[in-house]
């Protein structure tokens, strides 16, 4: 009983046990103050996706400290009930959300475990940063929102469903696992937008490729000398909203590199590792090659060419790129030719980028993919990616490209976390509210728009009904899904505002 005690209150009010709590409450003075404390909370206990039960069970725990209903399913989403304020009891039910995981991605020289290290937040001016690390504001900031709603006394409200899904950043596992009779309100504030003063209205669609290509190893030859080749210095970023800029995919600018080399010189593969979310920009790249002792500086000079080459292509967009490379010990296996003639023709050949833009909204990138993450198994070099569209027909069309191209080569292909688009509702009255208040509280016009990313709202009209009535917002939010992700303090506290400005409308 002490130890259940013990490791209840571990999740719950970590600050108190933590030897290093002197640490914490670095948000404490900030306002609103409820919002970041909770946000600082959530800091603490480690939610990347498939890691999140720790932050499940804190939650489940926070409601039942407020006496409020509490349901924890199988997915391990969190629906906690509020009952409407005074006045407002027999008001429409309205629905916040946002998702408790969070992509986990470090610097290469950043000791931080995912599974068990709390974040090590820091604030510079109006920003709030994770040292070396993501933040988690996406969508930590959502969540806190949410909590400080169910735990004021003084706001008035209508009855509210805090939904707090899971597995949003892999797949959206949580939202396609919801329950329809789990949730009963039909007015839904989503809370997983970045940028403050817009109000989201469609969101593309979205699902995952996966291209498996079976490794035959050999013994390395002693002969041969082993090379290091690095991609380092890329700025990376969110896959659906910074895919318009252009920015350097580490894994297809090896690519590129592999395929020149493999004009001018004979080599084998011994391993390619790049990226580690599908759903962020890859900023690095490792390939390690066997070569003769004879053409190592062949493919140095190739390299270096290539350093060249992308400094210039990217100047703009990402101005620190640079490749490396370097003799390391030689290891114990090989790809055989074939496989690594393969496997750098996927590499070079698996769509990426932008593919289509939408010619009713301007700007608005329609379809594209991200070529996330490339790793070598035991057994196999596996390509992920995210593919991304507002017309179902564009993304399957890319799906389709890039198994034809698995198939030629001969790998295997699969794909999974499929999900619809987030169509526009020309009859919302939500978005009217929202407008109203925002040109109330800004004196401008709020901006209405739809987004690439993928939103969990989709599913949403599929699982609760196409009747739902939904819109999205957020704070300012820069480089999300890498260690420079930070969140504008102030834009916190203006959403906070207008969020509890449009729960006093919802009447």
């Amino acid at each position: 009983m002490i130890k259940k005690t013990y490791n209840t209150i571990l999740y719950i009010l970590p600050q108190i046990i933590r030897k290093d709590a002197t640490e914490m409450k670095v948000l404490q003075n900030l306002q609103p103050h409820d919002v970041f404390k909770y946000f600082e909370e959530l800091s603490q206990i480690p939610r990347g996706s498939g890691n999140e039960k720790q932050v499940s069970d804190y939650l489940v725990n926070f409601g039942k400290e407020l006496g409020l209903e509490a349901i924890q399913d199988e997915a391990l989403n969190v629906i906690i009930k509020k009952p409407g304020t005074k006045g407002y009891e027999n008001s429409p039910t309205v629905i916040i959300q946002g998702h408790m995981d969070m992509v986990c991605e470090k610097n290469k020289d950043t000791e931080h475990d995912f599974e068990k290290d709390p974040l090590k937040l820091r604030i510079e001016g109006d920003y709030i940063y994770a040292t070396g690390t993501t933040l988690g504001a996406d969508n930590g900031i959502a969540v806190a929102y949410g909590m400080a709603v169910l735990a004021s006394k003084d706001l008035a409200h209508p009855p509210i469903e805090l939904l707090v899904t899971s597995d949003e950043e892999a797949g959206m596992g949580g939202a396609m696992a919801l329950k329809k009779e789990h949730i009963s309100g039909k007015i839904l504030l989503n809370i997983d937008s970045e940028e403050e003063g817009f109000l989201q209205v469609s969101c593309a669609g979205g699902v995952r490729t996966n291209v498996a290509l079976d490794i035959e190893w050999e013994d390395a030859n002693d002969t041969l000398k082993a090379l290091d080749i690095r991609v380092r210095g890329l700025k990376g970023g969110h896959s659906g909203m910074e895919i318009n800029k252009e920015r350097g995919n580490s894994n297809k600018l090896m690519g590129r590199v592999l395929n020149a080399i493999a004009d001018n010189v004979e080599f084998n593969l011994a391993s390619l590792n790049g990226g580690s979310k599908n759903n962020a920009i890859p900023r690095e790249c490792d390939a390690v090659i066997l070569v003769k002792p004879s053409q190592v500086d062949v493919v140095k000079e190739i390299v270096a060419h290539f350093d060249g080459i992308f400094k210039k292509e990217l100047e703009v967009q990402d101005e620190n790129v640079r490749l490396e490379i370097e003799d390391i010990a030689l290891p114990k296996k090989m790809f055989s030719k074939e496989t690594t003639d393969k496997a750098v023709m996927l590499l070079h050949l698996i769509p990426n980028g932008v593919d289509t833009m939408s010619r009713v909204i301007k700007d608005l990138v329609q379809s594209s993919t991200n070529l996330g993450v490339v790793t070598t198994t035991e057994n196999s070099v596996e390509y992920d990616s995210a593919t991304r569209s507002s017309v179902a027909t564009l993304k399957e069309e890319i799906v389709l490209r890039t198994r034809n191209i698995s198939n030629l080569i001969g790998a295997n292909f699969s794909t999974h976390a499929d999900y619809p688009a987030w169509e526009y509702n020309p009859n919302s009255k939500l978005r009217e509210v929202c407008q109203k208040v925002m040109k109330a509280q800004t004196g401008k016009e709020a901006e209405v728009i739809a987004m690439h990313a993928g939103l969990e709202c989709g599913l949403f009209s599929e699982t609760l009904g196409k009747d739902i009535d939904m819109i999205s917002f957020g704070p300012n939010m820069y480089d999300v899904h890498t260690p420079n992700e930070h969140v504008s303090i102030s834009s916190v506290k203006n959403v906070w505002d207008f969020l509890v400005q449009v729960l006093i409308e919802l009447k």
